[in-house]
Order: structure tokens, then sequence, then C-alpha cells
């Protein structure tokens, strides 16, 4: 009986694994067979060697540098950022009573717009053009600043306007998510807090964010792993050639590696892919062990 269970079990999960085995271990066994590859040729379907090469290439190209500096630099600046201000407003949301769930809907809608249109849209805000300066430079001129091309300018003025659209881009989801779990704590803990004479901000520090650690550590996680992945947001704000504006990430390059003017390089392409799973991997870890102990779950 027992091994007749088992039979169906490995039945049910057959077609699970098929996909996982076609579409995810394939594949990832594939890219470290490219990497490993010295000089392959694509269109012979050959190489030389297996080694470390195409490693040493990737990792002392220019643009690889760039890359990897642009997309910690979103990382670090967008993740803490979007997350402390989606805090901030769930907090805001889950003390109105009135108009609550317009104010959700509204905050959300980014989430569920074209994110090649919203980048065109913030491009026409900040970008500097022959005809006008933008909205945004407008506002400066009126408070007495000076115009900046935030799309064509200075590279603070870049990244500035990089950070700002991916916190925008990211926020409703976390939102949401916050709202939620701030809906699930038990209103019993606020009322003893409140008859013992605590402060809002102390009821905050030990009851809130205990309670929604979890959560708030999910968003972290979720948000180092999608910032890090970035390409998408780059390309509607400063267009396909992103190496000349200076503002390439790390899946940018893997994508410039296989289709881009310099295109036409599988094995730089996958090992900068491996080299960014390596990245995300071990700030994922980190994130784990740290959540051991910080974190509480219930």
């Amino acid at each position: 009986m027992r091994g007749k269970n088992n039979w169906k079990a490995w039945l049910y999960l057959a077609p699970a694994i098929l996909f996982l085995a076609v579409f995810m271990v394939y594949p990832l066994i594939d890219v470290c067979i490219y990497a490993l590859e010295e000089n392959y040729s694509f269109a012979q379907g050959e190489a030389t060697g297996i080694g470390l090469a195409n490693f040493r290439h990737v990792l002392a190209d220019p643009d690889f540098v760039q890359a990897v500096k642009n997309t910690f630099l979103i990382v670090v600046i967008t993740v803490p950022v979007s997350t402390g201000v989606s805090l901030l407003i769930s907090l805001g949301l889950s003390s109105i009573r009135r108009l609550q769930h317009l104010f959700q809907t509204v905050y959300f809608l980014p989430y569920v717009t074209n994110t090649l249109a919203v980048g065109l849209v913030f491009m026409i805000l900040f970008r500097k053009t022959e005809y006008s300066d933008g909205l945004v430079n407008l506002l400066l001129n009126r408070i007495g600043l000076k115009t900046v091309d935030f799309i064509e300018g200075p590279y603070w003025a870049k990244m500035f306007v990089m950070c700002f659209y991916t916190v925008w881009a990211v926020m409703p989801f976390k939102i949401l998510i916050m709202t939620s779990a701030l809906a699930s704590v038990n209103p019993d803990y606020y009322k003893a807090a409140r008859v013992d004479g605590a402060s809002s901000f102390r009821i905050f520090r030990k009851i809130t964010l205990p309670m929604i650690s979890s959560t708030v550590f999910y968003l972290i996680i979720t948000g180092f792993i999608g910032a890090f992945k970035a390409y998408s947001d780059e390309v509607a704000l400063f267009g396909t050639d992103l190496n000349a504006a200076g503002m390439n990430t790390i899946v940018g390059y893997v994508y410039d590696m296989l289709y881009g003017s310099s295109g036409g390089y599988p094995s730089y392409a996958a090992a900068a892919a491996l080299i960014l799973f390596a990245i995300v991997f071990t700030i994922t870890y980190i994130n784990l062990t740290v959540s051991r102990k910080t974190v509480q779950y219930v």
C-alpha cells in the first residue's frame, strides 16, 4: 500500500518536476557550461578549451565594473528607502477608516501600469530639451536652483532619477503587503499597551514592528533580488545604449553580451550571469542568517 501511494505521489509531482527540470535545472547547467567554455564560437558551436578565462574577462571589463557599481547603488539606496517609506504610508493608511480602500487603490495603481510607459513619463518630467527644461527643472528654478539635465547630464543626476523612479515603482506592492500585515496584528495588544500608558512610538517599536518583522524581512529579501535584476527601468529612462549613458546594470550587461551591439558572446554573458547569481545568493544567505536573530515569526 505504501509503495502504491509513493507511486501516486511521484505521478502527481511529475508535471512540476518536469517543468523545473526543463526551465530551471537544464538552463542553469547550460549556463555553467557556456561560462567555462573558452573562446566559444557561436557560429561553429565549438570552444578551444575549458577554464575561467570568461570570468577574468568579465571582471576586467570596464563596462561590467560600471554595471556592478550602478546595480549596487540602486540596491543600497532603493531597498531601504522604499521599505521605510512604504511602512510609513502603510501606518498612515491603517489609521484611516474612511476612504481607506480608495487610498489603497490609488497607491497600488503604479504597480499595474506598464513600466516603459511610466519610464517615458519620468523622462519627460526630468529631461531637458531645446523646447523645455522639464517640469522638475521649472520647479527647481522657482525655488532659486539651477537647471539640471537629469537624463543626459551628470552621473549623480541620472542616478537620482533612476533611484527615484525605482522607489516609486516598487512601493505599491510593498504598501499592499504591509497594510495587510498591519491589519493582522491583534488589536488587543494595542489596547493593553494604551492601558499601561505606552507612547505611540513605544507601541510601534515593541508591538507593531516585531509583529510584522517577518513581512518586512520578506519585502527586504524580495527587494534585494528585484533590484539586482533591474534593467527595463533603465531602458525606459535612458534608452537602449546604457553603456554610453553610464547607467547599465548587470542584467543589462548580460543582455548586451547576447543581443546588443557588442553581442554574440554567450560565454561572457553566462559568466556575468553566474557572478550575479553568486552575489544574490550571498546577500540572501546573509539576510537569512541575520533574520534568525531579529525576525519574530508568529
